[in-house]
């Protein structure tokens, strides 16, 4: 049985719309700028990852995409909206957190993914 329990539990959530960017303040003072690009292309959803790492998929065609609003889910993670209508990914703290210290990495692995599939960040 999963408790939820989190690592890192946020201190203040921000969205910043028109920066197309999420703004994530943590207890351990860490702080992360998050962009909606990154946070939608990588969402924890089933309808992107898949059942497992072999069903991944990879989301081409989000650089503009925004964010148009955040709802707390329990006290343990956020749901986003973004302005495509994906809002089946759930975040939780850690994941969040995983997603600020490995932001450049994550980042990286899908530029790299995208070229090798021939696809684009462009609409």
């Amino acid at each position: 049985m999963n408790d939820f329990s989190q690592n890192h539990k946020p201190t203040e959530i921000r969205v910043k719309k028109e920066e197309k960017v999420l703004e994530v303040d943590f207890e351990d003072g860490a702080s992360f700028r998050l962009p909606a690009e990154l946070l939608r292309v990588e969402s924890p959803s089933a309808e992107v990852q898949g059942h497992g790492p072999s069903q991944k998929k990879v989301v081409a065609g989000r650089r503009h995409v925004g964010i148009l609003g955040v709802e707390t889910v329990g006290n343990y993670a956020i749901a986003i909206q973004f302005d495509d209508l994906h809002d089946s990914g759930i975040y939780t703290w850690d994941c969040l957190y995983d997603f600020g210290e490995n932001q450049e990495v994550i980042w990286q692995a899908y530029l790299d993914e995208l070229t090798k599939k021939g696809l684009s960040r462009d609409p």
